[in-house]
């Protein structure tokens, strides 16, 4: 093997001026603050903080900017292989969630982060839990590795914005409701048109909790009001065939630890008349359970029609 030459003296005398910039940002982040605006007089490698005038979407809106002086950061990641080494950007969008409504929500936000001529290098989701009404909560997104090839990040906008009542919120990961259950929807799959997503209900408590047939579903608008006009089906064969056979409701009791998934199957097909879409589920896992809302975003066409499949243990 050969063994590598040592460093030319012009790298080895930049080096000092990566650490530099690297160490800035990370301190920049921990703090939960960036710089003044501009880089000051003799610290042209520090991160230059830039104000964003944002409208903003739905209460969200970008304040700052904050980028590197070089494009990527020089901080290496260890989780991707060598001949597709990313580095950490060192971009930070500072943000603010403003609560015009009536009741706590929580929110759920996706940020992209885009080179100058508008094309997406990345996009961070960030979850800002319980905020009240009336109420504004603060808080960074960093856009995270890149490519060393990749254009440099310029600008961030606030790209979807969904929002459920705080009570109703799916609970955060490695947290247990005091109900001792924890439903969730996962991203999905689709293919050809056809749409299925999967429904996951966690006994993290200490008590069995039983189950029988299929969750209970009410479809809502944007605004968290009712859907009307589609029908929802019990399975998925008056959906398709296509996604495997249906297993027959049946009682399902799961220990502590243990899980059950359900599902939401559809199709996108448009035909005359007006597209349906659902931007959230309020769940309940069986009549008097603890309702909580997903945002799994059911693009229904004009088919009118949803299929849920019933709850299945699910296999350690």
């Amino acid at each position: 093997m050969r063994r590598p030459a040592p460093p030319r003296p012009a790298l080895a005398r930049t080096a000092p001026f990566l650490a530099a910039v690297a160490a800035t940002t990370l301190l920049l982040t921990a703090c939960g603050t960036e710089g003044t605006g501009t880089a000051e007089a003799g610290a042209a490698d520090a991160p230059i903080r830039t104000q964003v005038d944002d409208p903003g979407k739905d209460g969200v809106r970008i304040t700052s900017l904050t980028l590197p002086s070089v494009s990527p950061s020089p901080r290496r990641s260890h989780s991707v292989s060598t001949g597709s080494l990313a580095m950490d950007s060192g971009v930070v969008a500072a943000y603010e969630v403003t609560n015009e409504g009536s009741e706590s929500l929580t929110y759920s936000v996706v940020f992209t982060f885009m080179s100058s001529d508008g094309g997406a290098m990345a996009n961070q989701t960030a979850t800002v839990r319980d905020v009240g009404p009336g109420k504004t909560v603060r808080g960074t997104v960093r856009a995270g590795e890149l490519p060393p090839t990749a254009p440099r990040v310029t600008q961030a906008e606030v790209l979807q914005v969904t929002k459920v009542p705080a009570s109703e919120a799916p609970a955060e990961a490695g947290t247990c409701p005091e109900s001792g259950i924890r439903v969730s929807a996962d991203e999905g799959d689709a293919a050809m048109g056809l749409r299925v997503v999967g429904l996951h209900l966690d006994n993290c408590g200490t008590r069995e909790y039983t189950v029988e047939g299929y969750p209970l579903l009410e479809l809502l608008d944007d605004s968290l009001e009712p859907v009307d006009g589609v029908e929802i089906l019990d399975g998925s064969r008056g959906i398709t065939t296509g996604a495997g056979d249906d297993k027959q409701p049946r009682r399902v009791t799961l220990g502590p630890g243990e899980s059950a998934t359900a599902g939401l199957v559809w199709r996108n097909t448009t035909e005359p008349g007006t597209p349906v879409n659902v931007p959230h589920v309020r769940v309940r896992a069986k009549a008097g359970a603890d309702p909580v809302t997903v945002t799994p975003g059911l693009d229904l066409g004009t088919t009118g029609k949803l299929g849920v499949r019933p709850w299945v243990k699910a296999e350690r």
